[in-house]
């Protein structure tokens, strides 16, 4: 238990980071999830409609510290590829 004024705001200043923390990385995962479950199914201009949105909060998601950047560039790559190949843009 903190023994400081300073250790016990610390210890609130944590715990809403991680709530805030973990409203961003729900909310990004979520969209991941469509996403693929979007580009996997066959629904290429629900897929093609949701990648800006999706890399916008991956991004989001890095600018504010809660997952690493090449963590965020990871995804962003991913994404983009399965994109590409289950709806090509030459169609």
């Amino acid at each position: 238990m903190a023994n400081t004024k300073s250790a016990e705001k610390r210890i609130r200043q944590a715990a809403r980071s991680k709530e805030r923390n973990r409203s961003y990385r729900t909310r990004m995962r979520g969209a991941i999830r469509a996403l693929r479950a979007d580009a996997e199914s066959g629904n290429n201009e629900a897929a093609r409609a949701a990648l800006p949105k999706t890399l916008s909060l991956i991004d989001v998601t890095a600018q504010k510290g809660v997952i690493h950047r090449n963590t965020a560039a990871r995804y962003k790559s991913r994404l983009t590829r399965l994109v590409e190949r289950q709806a090509p843009i030459s169609e």
